[in-house]
């Protein structure tokens, strides 16, 4: 089902600028194909600028366009509707606006960009939540109560790729019986962007695919007999799994294995890069691995554990060696 454009609301007076705002969703929309969560998002945060500009004194509301307004219109937004927000927040709300004015440069010819001139706060990344390799192996291990020997077989499968090749959740639920080449030990998975990358299967997670595949025929549904024939991972009527009920099943073996009910496929996709890291693989391959566009986002997994550190140090640095020969 499509999403409905967002108009202009109450908030947003009938300007310029609220028609200019209104063009931007469009293209968003019917020509970037942005995500109907971008698209809304962006909206509230333009429309909130035009109903602000709509308050200030001085200025007739209908006639503010913008091309009319500076860099300092723009931080004076920022501010007013900027109390208590969490630096993410204003990260948005600054990255529609430049969104919003690169739209109106090369689409009505604007000559300059107020937006560009704006500095966003640092936000501070929280360290990636992840499992001790003994956990983890706890965790991959744990489905064998409840259940058929099916879904038994299902869950252990799909936490083996999670933690063995740090798949996305979204990534795991889109695989399909043809993505797999379990003799070659590789699997094919879409990502962010509709980006393909091909992950490595080692071999525990080969065997529990195989042992899976051998018991997913019965997997389907009860009164009518039917089963999804292309998805890989598949409900016990047979439709494909999706990502509510692998986090639901995440969280449940998460609680037997460690106690805690804070763990998240995630945990598993951060714990795959952590132990990697740990092992001596270089950021790089770990960032081809996990599909990050970005190397700055794979250097979260450099919270190497301290005997790791101190291990490299020992052998890298020349003092620690120097030290070590006068001994």
């Amino acid at each position: 089902m499509s999403a409905k454009k967002p108009v202009a609301d109450e908030r947003a007076p009938a300007s310029l600028l609220g028609e200019q705002v209104e063009r931007f969703l469009r293209y968003l929309s019917d020509e970037r194909r942005a995500s109907p969560r971008t698209v809304s998002t962006y909206g509230r945060d333009l429309l909130a600028l035009a109903a602000w500009i709509k308050k200030q004194p001085g200025r007739a509301p209908e006639r503010v366009a913008a091309e009319k307004l500076v860099a300092r219109d723009l931080r004076s937004f920022l501010a007013a509707t900027g109390q208590g927000n969490e630096p993410a927040t204003t990260i948005r709300k600054i990255a529609a606006l430049r969104a919003f004015y690169r739209f109106m440069m090369r689409r009505a010819g604007l000559a300059e960009n107020p937006a560009a001139e704006l500095s966003a706060p640092k936000l501070r990344r929280k360290l990636p939540m992840f499992l001790t390799v003994e956990k983890a192996g706890e965790t991959v291990e744990m489905p064998t109560d409840g259940g058929t020997e099916a879904t038994h077989h299902r869950d252990r499968a799909l936490l083996e790729v999670l933690y063995g090749s740090g798949v996305r959740v979204s990534e795991l639920v889109g695989l399909d019986l043809t993505s797999l080449d379990l003799e070659g030990g590789t699997a094919r998975v879409l990502g962010k962007g509709n980006k393909t990358r091909i992950v490595p299967l080692g071999a525990a997670t080969r065997e529990a695919l195989h042992e899976y595949l051998a018991l997913r025929p019965q997997l389907r549904h009860g009164a009518r007999g039917t089963q999804d024939p292309n998805a890989l991972f598949l409900s016990v009527r047979g439709e494909r799994l999706g990502v509510r009920q692998v986090q639901l099943l995440t969280k449940r073996y998460g609680v037997l294995a460690t106690g805690s009910s804070t763990l998240h496929p995630h945990a598993l996709r951060h714990s795959c890069a952590t132990h990697l890291l740990d092992a001596g693989a270089d950021l790089r391959s770990i960032q081809e691995l996990l599909g990050h566009a970005s190397l700055s986002t794979t250097q979260r997994y450099t919270h190497v554990s301290t005997d790791q550190l101190q291990a490299i140090y020992t052998k890298a640095h020349p003092l620690a060696n120097n030290r070590k020969a006068k001994e």
